[in-house]
């Protein structure tokens, strides 16, 4: 058995299996277009769930617990927060890829890689950030970045359809895998169930607001939604080369992030506290870029290549909600003297 397990056989196994039971459009792990820096390959682990291990085990992965999902900060326990986002996207993805045939691997490791680059404080963080440096700032730019370049110094050189589907998780983006085209529309789907939940409970929204079409399409509780949403998905797209919605369920989908926009994404009430999390990252990013010295070493390296602001973002937008405030506080707000 030993020799069998360091021979990769286990491995080989678990590819063959990839091409005995997935979909003829589905990513092989055994066909991978490979790493930027080739590795050994793992005796027991294919090519994708070695990656999705490396996501979970990185330092970006567990900051995601205290960075902003819509609530600047939430205090209350059942509030959503970047991290538990990425992990409903996983989950949502993992049913639509497995009920498509497709790799339900591959397709994790691109969920739960997908938000790693978001600033603190959100789509906020990121807006000024985007004014602030040259080039501008995306996050799904940045998210590529941190599993190229930033995590652990040295990136965690992850497959090409990985970082693929991390950089083309967006909406106006495209993805070379279904794979990591499902990634993008479960994002959709996880954060505008899950948002109308936080929204509810900040009492922002009743479930009586939203639109009745769309309660009578989707469905009137958010485990309902989501349920019609992947079901729709899976029938529409299933044995063919792409993922899509019914025309029916994408107009009621496209109602309710419109309703969603008007009502919490825009809505005063829900972003009071954003401003003072624009003028935190602000503030510190013109402190480090006065005081690149006070970076750590694995920054500081970057900033002949990438240019001061890059690399100043680069280490702002690494920072977690509390870690940006502490920051602050620490660099900007009199202590009193004991």
């Amino acid at each position: 058995m030993k020799e069998n397990i360091s021979s990769g056989a286990l491995r080989i196994r678990a590819e063959e299996l990839e091409k005995q039971l997935l979909s003829p459009y589905a990513a092989l792990s055994s066909q991978t277009k490979g790493r930027e820096y080739p590795m050994e390959k793992c005796p027991i682990r294919t090519e994708f769930v070695r990656d999705r291990d490396r996501i979970i085990h990185c330092k970006s992965f567990r900051r995601l617990k205290h960075k902003t999902q819509v609530f600047l900060s939430p205090v209350g326990d059942h509030y959503r927060t970047r991290l538990t986002h990425t992990l409903e996207v996983s989950q949502i993805a993992r049913t639509i890829s497995r009920g498509l045939r497709l790799n339900e691997d591959l397709t994790e490791a691109i969920a739960l890689g997908h938000d790693l680059g978001h600033t603190p404080f959100g789509h906020a963080g990121e807006k000024v950030l985007n004014s602030l440096v040259p080039g501008g700032f995306q996050h799904n730019v940045q998210s590529l970045r941190v599993v190229e370049k930033l995590e652990n110094g040295k990136g965690l050189n992850l497959t090409f359809e990985v970082r693929d589907g991390i950089l083309n998780h967006p909406s106006d983006c495209r993805a070379a895998t279904l794979e990591g085209r499902i990634v993008s529309l479960s994002d959709r789907i996880a954060y505008i169930n899950h948002d109308i939940d936080d929204a509810v409970r900040a009492g922002i929204l009743d479930e009586r607001d939203l639109p009745q079409s769309c309660v009578k399409i989707l469905g009137s509780s958010h485990g309902k939604r989501i349920n019609t949403l992947i079901l729709d998905v899976i029938s529409e797209s299933m044995d063919r080369p792409e993922v899509r919605m019914s025309d029916e369920v994408w107009q009621q989908f496209k109602k309710l992030r419109d309703f969603m926009f008007e009502r919490v994404y825009l809505n005063p009430g829900a972003k009071h506290e954003e401003s003072k999390g624009k003028h935190v990252i602000e503030v510190l990013f013109s402190y480090y870029l006065k005081h690149l010295d006070n970076l750590p070493e694995d920054f500081k390296k970057n900033i002949e290549e990438d240019g001061a602001e890059r690399v100043a973002a680069d280490y702002i937008a690494c920072m977690s909600d509390r870690y940006a405030i502490s920051d602050y506080e620490n660099k900007f707000v009199p202590r009193e003297w004991v």
